[in-house]
């Protein structure tokens, strides 16, 4: 059983199902507490992890990896286009991801058309320590994952080591995508999100099919 999983998608269900079972009353009708309150400790990000080479999301997410890198490399926008969005990408982003392939400075730049062959890696995030073996595996076997898939020319001992790290800022020596699957119904989808210095260049649904 691979441990890794996809936690970040697990937080989001978890932070859904918290808001729907939340009280419903006004504010301002619940009683205010006497005692002081702690600040919570910032928790820290969720660190990355190798896709385990078992994993059944490991050759989704490199097919997926090989089709979108070689739409970029070409600077193909019809390709790569569809694969972040298509009709539904906005002009404004569909500039910026322009500008970024036609930049060699940037990230995407040096990674994809540099003259050593780019090291490519495939990251889930860690499973909490407090998961038990039954909770890993429905995530393992699940319908629909999230994986950061990055590029770099430079060797394969650079790279993020959370999704924050992952954003394409100038001068990463790295250039990822996140890459959202789901096997749900007979075609598999994906779609593919860019980040750049904090915010999501591109990102909406895209039908693939990696066969």
């Amino acid at each position: 059983m691979s441990a890794i999983i996809v936690s970040m998608r697990a937080l989001l269900l978890l932070s859904a199902f918290a808001a729907a079972i939340a009280p419903t009353a006004p504010l301002a009708a619940a009683p205010e507490s006497l005692l002081p309150a702690e600040a919570e400790a910032p928790r820290p990000p969720a660190r990355l992890a190798p896709l385990a080479a078992d994993s059944a999301w490991t050759p989704r997410f490199a097919a997926a990896a090989d089709e979108l890198a070689a739409a970029l490399r070409a600077r193909d926008e019809a390709r790569w286009a569809a694969m972040l969005g298509g009709q539904w990408l906005a002009p404004a982003d569909r500039a910026r991801v322009r500008a970024m392939l036609a930049d060699h400075d940037s990230p995407f730049g040096e990674a994809l058309w540099g003259r050593a062959t780019p090291h490519r890696a495939i990251f889930g995030w860690s499973a909490p320590a407090s998961w038990s073996a039954d909770e890993r595996a429905a995530i393992e076997a699940g319908q629909e994952a999230e994986a950061l898939v990055c590029w770099s020319s430079r060797g394969e001992s650079v790279w993020p080591t959370t999704a924050s790290e992952a954003d394409n800022r100038p001068g990463r020596p790295y250039a990822c995508a996140r890459i959202a699957y789901s096997i749900r119904g007979e075609t598999p989808r994906w779609r593919a999100f860019i980040e750049q210095g904090g915010g999501a260049l591109a990102g909406t649904a895209t039908n693939r099919d990696p066969a």
